[in-house]
């Protein structure tokens, strides 16, 4: 699991040079993918990591409406509110180069390749 906390990435949008995401995959577009599956990853960790710690406030009462609120939830919301946008994270992981990934159709045409030789 990540820490969050420790994140650098920014607050909120920034304007990036093209020439930056394209480094490792020489592809913008195959950037961009990684980036959103990884901003998918870390949304659901956030989101299964909130649930995980909002349960323990839970008290269920026979009546649907009525909903009790406590201050430690909402200061737990508040905290997940303020952190950065999954995305935004996600793309300062693949800036920073801390994401793995491979590219299985170039792979499978090197392979070919070196099976030629």
């Amino acid at each position: 699991m990540i820490d969050y906390k420790k994140s650098t990435a920014p607050g909120s949008t920034i304007t990036l040079d093209l020439q930056t995401l394209d480094h490792s995959t020489e592809n913008i577009y195959e950037s961009v993918i990684i980036t959103a599956k990884r901003a998918n990853q870390i949304s659901a960790e956030i989101k299964q990591e909130l649930s995980r710690k909002l349960e323990e406030f839970a008290y269920y009462t026979d009546n649907l409406e009525e909903v009790f609120e406590n201050r430690e939830q909402i200061e737990i919301s508040r905290f997940y509110e303020r952190l950065p946008k999954p995305g935004l994270m996600a793309l300062q992981e693949f800036l920073d180069d801390k994401i793995y990934f491979r590219l299985p159709e170039k792979q499978e045409s090197e392979d070919v390749k070196e099976e030629e030789k």
